[in-house]
């Protein structure tokens, strides 16, 4: 059987941190995203250092065509995904929702729509092959 191909959204750090290191112990192929080159290159060099097949998208999950282009390299990489985990996160400003303006409360929730956006790319890259 082949090894499971895993897709983590806000991999650099934290708790997609922590998923990668815990899918490259098990021997996933996986594929980091997030936005900041030199930390996504320095977890893939870990990851490696694990046997784990590993490769660095920059993307902002924000952005479809992003989200869109992380899951068609990802394809392309390894193949069809067997697992996604989005933990990419946005806090927004701490406080009442009352007291939030249109620009955090809009960029909270752009970042968590990222995530219908990957099921349904995933499934379509599935899908066709």
């Amino acid at each position: 059987m082949n090894a499971p191909v895993v897709l983590i959204t806000g991999a650099l750090t934290g708790i997609g941190r922590a998923t990668a290191l815990a899918f490259a112990k098990e021997g996933a192929r996986i594929v980091v995203a997030g936005r900041r080159d030199e930390a996504g290159q320095n977890l893939v060099a870990e990851l490696r250092r694990l046997d784990a097949e590993a490769e660095y998208v920059k993307a902002d999950v924000r952005h479809e065509d992003d989200v869109r282009n992380l899951v068609d390299k990802t394809v392309a990489r390894f193949g069809p995904l067997d697992v996604a985990v989005n933990a990419a996160g946005t806090e927004g400003k701490p406080g009442p929702v009352t007291e939030q303006t249109a620009e955090s409360y809009a960029a909270t929730f752009d970042n968590q729509r990222s995530r219908h956006t990957i099921e349904y790319e995933a499934r379509t890259a599935r899908d066709a092959s």
